[in-house]
């Protein structure tokens, strides 16, 4: 520990961070992850910032299901799957995944940044071009970053800006094109025009990609994904997606499409190739989840109830949020430091929230992010409701 100026300068950003508002705060549970929680110093709180869109996550069913698998297959495989960390039920889930999204085969890592991180190096080299848009996922950009394609980026779900950058991918003589972006963009809840992109696609013979962590399971009629939601059901080359938010809660991430890809995927993709086999116990409980959702859409439908009756009252009261239809629903505050103030005096009000700011959000745009779930009942969103009345007017966000 020779280089004290390195932790100093460590130190020293981090006190900054805390300064301008920046720093995140981790709030500690003391009980599983539902509709309402218990914080650490034993208080229970309605939970409003979780991705457990269908309430799955905590969900009896499928800790059953967990425990089951667990029961079967044992704790860990201590393997990469090549080698000898491939069981049965890794191969049943990812063909149940297959037919629930509509595509050819499917490929399972142990996170959806692992995922993005791996799909795009052994699929494009220098000759190609990705055409991305400008608020991806970090893990987009972080796996863009990794491959030697040429890189376009479009204004977020500006159809004109993507039509412009692929005009000059195809002047720049690029072999491969594929358009890549979020199913639904997870700090706006903005959803994606694939419908528009596909048109674009086809005309400029381009692939396409999507990431469906925020929609696989409860976006479009029957949950299947923003494909679907858009009517373009088999007209994605590529969809990423989580286990980790919908679709049970835990973690673990996926490719699906075609078997040349998927294949492809499964010889040269270094996260998969790298990588522990994800928990049986895991690949159980989402199996269980699938089945669950494919016979029902009641969990579904409850969720987009809750958020229709979320945004319409927020907007009552005198709140600011994106327009829109998804369960997350972004309250503009757009200064850090009121996002972190009014994110304390949610806590207190037992209501947990996060704030977000930049570098996440862009300067200047700060919220705190509100994610409906289906396990919600429509008391707790009254109290909740009637908690940012009292913040909002308390902080003067709102008007008495």
């Amino acid at each position: 520990m020779s280089d004290q100026a390195f932790y100093s300068s460590l130190q020293q950003k981090l006190a900054t961070l805390k300064d301008e508002g920046l720093f995140k705060p981790e709030r500690v549970l003391a009980s599983r992850q539902g509709a309402e929680v218990v914080a650490q110093d034993g208080r229970t709180l309605i939970n409003m910032c979780a991705n457990n869109y269908l309430g799955l996550s905590g969900d009896v069913e499928t800790q059953k299901a967990a425990a089951a698998a667990l029961e079967k297959y044992g704790y860990g495989l201590s393997s990469v799957r090549f080698i000898c960390g491939t069981q049965t039920v890794h191969k049943e889930l990812e063909s149940a995944l297959s037919n629930f999204l509509g595509t050819e085969d499917t490929i399972l890592y142990a996170a959806a940044f692992d995922a993005n991180g791996g799909v795009f190096e052994p699929l494009f080299d220098e000759n190609d071009a990705i055409i991305s848009d400008a608020l991806n996922h970090a893990s987009i950009i972080d796996g863009v970053r990794l491959c030697k394609a040429a890189r376009y980026r479009y204004a977020n779900n500006d159809m004109a800006d993507l039509e412009k950058q692929l005009i000059a991918a195809t002047e720049a003589g690029k072999r491969h094109k594929i358009i890549v972006t979020d199913g639904v963009f997870s700090m706006d809840g903005t959803i994606a025009q694939l419908d528009m992109i596909v048109e674009l696609a086809e005309k400029y013979g381009a692939l396409t990609m999507i990431d469906e962590s925020h929609a696989s399971g409860f976006m479009g009629a029957t949950g299947r994904g923003t494909h679907e939601h858009c009517g373009v059901i088999g007209k994605i080359d590529i969809i990423t997606g989580t286990l980790g938010k919908a679709l049970g809660g835990a973690m673990g991430g996926f490719t699906s499409g075609k078997k040349e890809v998927i294949e492809t995927l499964r010889q040269k993709s270094r996260p998969y190739l790298f990588s522990n086999t994800l928990a049986p116990m895991i690949a159980g409980a989402s199996l269980a989840v699938l089945e669950r959702i494919s016979k029902s859409t009641e969990l579904r439908d409850r969720l987009h109830e809750n958020t229709a009756y979320f945004r319409k009252e927020i907007e009552r009261i005198g709140f600011t949020i994106k327009p829109g239809t998804h369960p997350v629903v972004p309250v503009m505050l757009f200064e850090a430091p009121v996002a972190q103030k009014f994110a304390a005096r949610m806590f207190d009000l037992g209501v947990l929230l996060s704030g977000f700011f930049y570098p996440v959000v862009p300067m200047g745009q700060a919220r705190v992010r509100v994610q409906l779930s289906a396990a919600h009942t429509r008391q707790q969103l009254d109290t909740v409701l009637k908690a940012f009345e009292q913040a909002g007017k308390e902080l003067g966000i709102i008007k008495n």
